[in-house]
Parts: C-alpha cells; structure tokens; sequence
C-alpha cells in the first residue's frame, strides 16, 4: 500500500478518530492545535467534517494526539493490536491492587475466561466496576449462563477476568487480571445493580447480570525507560 492509499483509509471518520485520541488524552482542542502549530479553529473543522487533510498535516496531527498516522487513519482499525517493535529498553513493573482497580475502574470492554463446554474460552464483555465487583451482563439460558453454573446452590465457578491498554505510538501499555467467582445476580438484587448502568456487548435482551467478586488482582505495566 502506497502512501497515497494508505491517507485514504478510513476517509470520513477521521474526525472521529481525531476527538477520541483528544478525549484520550483529556486536552482541549486549542492544546492539540497548540502541539500541532496549526489553529484551534481548524482542529474543530476536521474533528466535525467529512474528509481527510495532507499528509503533512495528518503527521501533525498523529504527533500532537501520540499515535501514528496509520492509527488516525484508520489503516489499522482490523488488525490485532502492537505488531510494531517493542521499545528499545522495556520495564516491566508490577502493579499493586489498588493501581489494577483504579486502572479499570472507568469500566469499558473486558475478557473473562472460564472452562467452557468445548474447553477454555475467553469472550469479550462490557463491564463496570460496582460497588468493587467487576458487573457485565449475558443471556439467560445462553451458552456462558450454563457455563458458569455449578448445580449446586451457593457454589460459584471462579473465572479469570482481564483487562488491557495497549499505546504503540509510545510503545507502552498494562494489563491486569482479576480472578474471582463468577456470581449470578438473582432477581431480587438486580435492581440494586442496575446501578451500575452497564450494556451488554453483543446488544438484544440480555438480562442475567453476572458478578465477580475479586479475590486475586495483579497487573503489569511495560514502559521504557
């Protein structure tokens, strides 16, 4: 893919794409401007119009919001995360309980993993902390609602559940894994944890709400140095 191919990529989102790596990063559109030697004005032009601007000013851009142009374009938008280099002096450091809570605190798209019917299985869900319960919601009668039921009253299956956040412009990231039991949520709390406000990933009627609470927490962070 040429050059030319690859600014074409995604052509009418990339306002979009623009607004979420400015959220991301919590600056206002007269900081990205700032970073990018260009007006906030503009900014706020291509962040609310269709089409793409030149490719030295997506270059800019990708530096001022810390990603890549192919990131901003949306060139990547179907590939797995981090194919790129590995920073050129990586640490890892270990994360402390309260760090991994605060982390996935703000809740978003997460894993379980559990010992399904056909073996190990790891599906993607939406999730809120609640109340210091990581919450998501399924199907009854669905697939996961009958493998995460043991048959016996007040026995729960313990389930892995993890969360990362994966920054290739700065080639960094976290990940933290929360096991714990995956709890049913009967009927006469569901209005308690409603609270939470959580969606379920796949859409439609997903009522059976699903509880872990956590017993082991850790997590990594990789950075350089």
């Amino acid at each position: 893919m040429t050059r030319e191919d690859t600014l074409m990529t995604g052509n009418g989102d990339f306002g979009r794409r623009i607004s979420y790596h400015r959220h991301r990063l919590g600056l206002t559109s007269e900081q990205v401007a700032d970073r990018a030697n260009m007006s906030a004005g503009y900014v706020q032009h291509l962040e609310s119009h269709l089409g793409t601007p030149d490719a030295g000013t997506v270059t800019r851009l990708a530096t001022a919001l810390e990603t890549t142009v192919e990131d901003l374009l949306g060139g990547g938008r179907d590939r797995p995360p981090g194919p790129g280099p590995a920073a050129a002096s990586p640490v890892l450091e270990v994360l402390d309980p309260e760090e991994c809570l605060r982390l996935v605190g703000p809740g978003g798209i997460g894993r379980v993993a559990f010992n399904g019917q056909d073996g190990p299985t790891v599906l993607p869900v939406n999730y809120k902390l609640h109340e210091g319960a990581i919450v998501f919601r399924t199907a009854y009668g669905g697939p996961m609602d009958q493998d995460l039921r043991t048959g016996l009253e007040g026995v729960d299956i313990k389930i892995g559940f993890q969360v990362d956040r994966i920054d290739e412009a700065r080639r960094e990231g976290w990940s933290v894994l929360i096991n714990g039991p995956a709890h049913h949520v009967p009927q006469d709390e569901v209005e308690k944890v409603t609270e939470a406000d959580v969606t379920p990933w796949a859409g439609g009627e997903r009522q059976l709400y699903i509880r872990i609470v956590p017993h082991q927490i850790s997590g990594r962070r990789i950075h350089g140095l």
